[in-house]
C-alpha cells in the first residue's frame, strides 16, 4: 500500500474559491483504479493550512493518478490561487492495523 501525507497552504482569502475545485478533484480521483482514500481537510487552528491524506493500492496506481486528465486541470486551477509551502511525502507500507 502507498500512503501519501502532506500539507499545502492556501491564502485564507482563496479558501472559499478552492473548495469546489478540491471537491471536483476528490470526486474524480475516488473513481480511479487503485484509489483507496483521497482527502483534503482544512486545519482547525490554522485556516490556510490544508492537510492531504491518500491511500493507494500500489505505486503504479499513484503514478497513473499523476497522469490523469483531471490532475492536469487541477494543477492549472490551483496555480491561480497562490498555493504555497507544499510539503508532500510518499510512504510504502502494509495495510496497517486498527487501534
Amino acid at each position: 500500500m502507498i500512503i501519501v501525507m502532506g500539507t499545502v497552504r492556501v491564502p485564507v482569502e482563496n479558501i472559499e474559491a478552492i473548495r469546489p475545485m478540491m471537491a471536483k478533484v476528490i470526486a474524480a480521483t475516488a473513481k480511479e483504479d487503485g484509489c483507496i482514500q483521497y482527502a483534503y481537510a482544512q486545519d482547525v487552528l490554522d485556516p490556510e493550512l490544508i492537510h492531504i491524506a491518500e491511500k493507494w493500492r500500489d505505486m503504479a496506481a499513484l503514478k497513473a493518478h499523476f497522469e490523469a486528465e483531471h490532475m492536469k486541470v487541477w494543477a492549472q486551477e490551483r496555480a491561480t490561487l497562490g498555493l504555497f509551502d507544499r510539503k508532500i511525502c510518499v510512504f510504502e507500507t502494509d495495510e496497517g492495523a486498527e487501534v
